[in-house]
């Protein structure tokens, strides 16, 4: 269990760096991606303790997929935007 407590740590202190350094969006997105996958993990490993599974943290983490996979489908979705705008942009020159 501490194993994978001492993993999530890296990935959040891991995506956390690359958020506030990297420029690019893409990269943003998937640094922010990344930290809720280490978030997850940290839920994940710390709902069996001692003799007892908690539910709870399972159910949290599974809806918590469902809502990561939509807001990344929605950055994308944004970034893609972004991309034809400026295309769009330079041929006005």
């Amino acid at each position: 269990m501490t194993a994978y407590l001492v993993l999530a740590v890296v990935m959040i202190g891991l995506s956390g760096t690359a958020l506030v350094l990297r420029r690019h969006p893409m990269i943003k997105l998937l640094a922010v991606n990344l930290m809720g996958i280490g978030i997850f993990l940290w839920l994940i490993a710390g709902a069996h303790t001692a003799q007892v599974t908690d539910s709870v943290p399972h159910a949290l983490v599974l809806t918590g997929i469902v809502v990561a996979v939509s807001a990344t489908a929605f950055g994308l979705a944004l970034l893609v935007k972004q991309k034809e705008l400026e295309q769009a942009g330079e041929g006005d020159d």
